[in-house]
């Protein structure tokens, strides 16, 4: 990221991935179309930069930029939706200096697919009159130094540079599984790796791995959030139509086991027995299958405490 910079810092003209501005008057509707214009064309186009208080030759034109610096992200992320219906945020702003004066690149990032203009970017001019920036159902790229609505080898260009992205992910994949040690596993997992008492759930190992998929860890109460009482409150609010006591539900935890199955129940060193809501949702399927399921396990619980006397 920091050749980027520097290396657009160097260029003394435009191109298909840079754009110049001596200036940009945040209150200005014309000076806003022609920024979006540029940002969503060099996005189209495989990503780049725009600096803002350069001259065309690359020289410092000594405009204040200090407006632009403290642009909200966000302000820009709005304009382009309101023009593209595409919520697009994959940029930057930063400030940097050249020759001694002060200027400020936006980094855009390459969008996956070409984003297309569904409202004009439109601006009044003189009199009565409107000015475009670009037309509605539009698609621009970058021509050289120009933001220009695209071409059949632009489209082509777009498809292509997704399909080398594409496979450059696939050949990463299968570089990982050939170059595996032999009696290796290959699984699947999301960035981030979340703890959970769901026995469906896919079974990971710590690892000091900065590279490995994020482990965070969840509260107790986050994951079993539950006292007894309130796991008979929460099954009466997802069952009205079924009466159950709390003698129910103590029934149930002897006669299957639930106090020691750590899916369904924790006991902390300070606190009492907490249960998870898969404990709630396995009561729930457990009465859907058999009506008579608490009734049952009643039973079964006072048989096993009579036979234990």
């Amino acid at each position: 990221m920091e050749d980027l910079y520097a290396k657009v810092l160097e260029r003394k003209r435009e191109s298909k991935n840079l754009d110049f501005k001596e200036q940009f008057d945040l209150g200005s509707q014309r000076d806003w179309c022609e920024v979006v214009k540029d940002v969503i064309a060099i996005s189209n186009t495989g990503g780049g930069a725009i600096v803002f208080g350069l001259r065309n030759n690359g020289a410092p034109a000594g405009t204040d930029i200090s407006a632009i610096l403290n642009l909200d992200p966000a302000d820009l992320t709005n304009k382009i939706f309101k023009y593209t219906n595409q919520q697009f945020s994959d940029f930057e702003i930063r400030e940097e200096t050249k020759d001694g004066q002060h200027v400020a690149i936006l980094r855009v990032g390459p969008s996956p697919v070409p984003i297309v203009f569904e409202k004009p970017g439109t601006y009044p001019v003189a009199g009565s009159k409107q000015g475009r920036a670009f037309s509605q159902g539009s698609v621009y790229f970058r021509h050289g130094a120009k933001s220009e609505p695209g071409t059949t080898a632009d489209l082509r260009a777009a498809i292509e540079r997704r399909l080398k992205a594409i496979r450059k992910d696939w050949l990463t994949g299968i570089r990982k599984v050939v170059t595996a040690p032999g009696k290796s596993e290959v699984t699947s997992s999301p960035q981030e790796v979340v703890q959970t008492g769901d026995p469906s759930a896919t079974p990971i190992r710590l690892s000091d791995d900065p590279d490995a998929p994020v482990y965070r860890m969840v509260g107790i109460d986050e994951t079993y959030p539950f006292r007894q009482k309130e796991v008979m409150s929460e099954f009466r609010r997802r069952n009205p139509e079924v009466a159950i006591n709390q003698f129910d539900i103590l029934a149930v935890r002897r006669v299957y086991g639930i106090d020691d199955d750590d899916r369904y129940s924790h006991l902390g060193k300070f606190a009492t027995r907490q249960y998870s809501a898969i404990f709630v949702d396995w009561l729930e399927d457990s009465v859907g299958r058999n009506s008579g399921f608490f009734e049952e396990a009643k039973q079964n619980f006072k048989a096993q405490t009579t036979g234990s006397r």
